[in-house]
């Protein structure tokens, strides 16, 4: 698939990305996300092409984000992707978005997305040309440690 099991995707942060606290605003770290994880989908060929097709898409189910540190205009960002897991119409990951010029982890997400037959707008299993793609991906992305902040929930902690 690549050199590195990891999908790896950069970026700048854009002057309207910015908000009134002088940082990104927290919905475009989400969208950062979202551009890297288009990518990843294009590489397993579940992505817009794929979608154009009208064969089927992927829609997210659920995903967390932990925001870690600020980021601000001009910033070099690479957002790494791994697949934690998949079945026949789901895949679980996690992304890493570095601050490049720095050296920090800025921000981290969870997901977890279901494969839509857009004919039906219902999910349903990936085509078979396009699930060896996943456990490829899979299968290259199993041996590397699992990070210790997925799977976390979210509350606030008592003693």
């Amino acid at each position: 698939m690549t050199e590195s099991p990891l999908v790896v995707f950069e970026t700048r942060v854009k002057p309207d990305w910015i908000d009134y606290n002088g940082h990104m605003n927290v919905a475009y770290y989400v969208l950062a996300f979202d551009h890297a994880i288009d990518d990843f989908y294009g590489r397993l060929g579940v992505g817009e092409a794929y979608a154009r097709e009208g064969r089927g898409s992927m829609f997210a189910l659920t995903l967390k984000v932990d925001y870690l540190r600020e980021v601000r205009v001009g910033d070099r960002l690479r957002i790494t992707t791994r697949m934690l897991d998949c079945d026949a119409k789901r895949i679980h990951y996690c992304q890493e978005m570095d601050q490049l010029e720095a050296g920090y982890t800025a921000a981290r997400k969870e997901g977890l997305s279901i494969h839509v037959d857009l004919g039906t707008r219902r999910s349903a299993p990936f085509p078979e040309d396009r699930m060896a793609a996943i456990r490829a991906c899979l299968e290259a992305h199993a041996p590397l440690p699992r990070p210790d902040w997925v799977g976390q929930r979210i509350g606030i902690r008592r003693r």
